[in-house]
């Protein structure tokens, strides 16, 4: 158990840093998108580059088409910061010192909720709007599978609670 805690903790600092990554970088972008700081256009304003902060460096490129900026890259940025958080949430869970307890229970179902339930809307919605690579839907079915086996990861974790309840009962 305690290698299981020591790798969840190293999993929980890197997934917390990439949730934080991806919600700054969102939140950066939609900065510089609506105020114009640090955009540069290139290509006859097909493209932009929104710059590193202060420079004049090229810190992420995209195309100037709104749709494309809302559903393939601002869209993207927040749904992962949001699942990097989540899964940061769920290792945390695996180094608590207990275990089965309704709080950790209801962590594990956001995770597996918002895995099954919001890749595949998000997508056909982008999917109005942009081409979606079939790849992407590759990862959709990944997402959904991750939410699966997390829903049955929680069911285990809610029959440990009430096993551990009984348990407490009988001392």
């Amino acid at each position: 158990m305690n290698q299981t805690k020591i790798i969840s903790r190293i999993l929980y600092y890197i997934c917390s840093v990439l949730s934080a990554g991806y919600l700054i970088t969102f939140v950066y972008s939609i900065v510089s998108l609506t105020t114009g700081f640090a955009v540069t256009p290139y290509k006859n304003d097909q493209y932009l580059h929104i710059n590193y902060p202060f420079t004049e460096q090229p810190f992420l490129n995209i195309e100037h088409n709104y749709p494309y900026i809302i559903f393939s890259f601002l869209l993207v940025l927040f749904s992962y910061g949001i699942f990097f958080w989540l899964s940061a949430i769920v290792f945390r869970v695996f180094f608590q010192s207990k275990l089965f307890t309704k709080e950790n229970i209801l962590r594990l179902k956001r995770f597996y909720l918002y895995n099954i339930f919001i890749p595949l809307p998000v997508v056909v919605a982008a999917s109005f709007f942009v081409e979606v690579e079939n790849m992407i839907w590759g990862l959709v079915f990944i997402h959904f599978m991750l939410g699966i086996f997390c829903l049955f990861l929680a069911n285990i974790f809610k029959q440990g609670l009430h096993l551990q309840n009984e348990q407490d009962l009988f001392i």
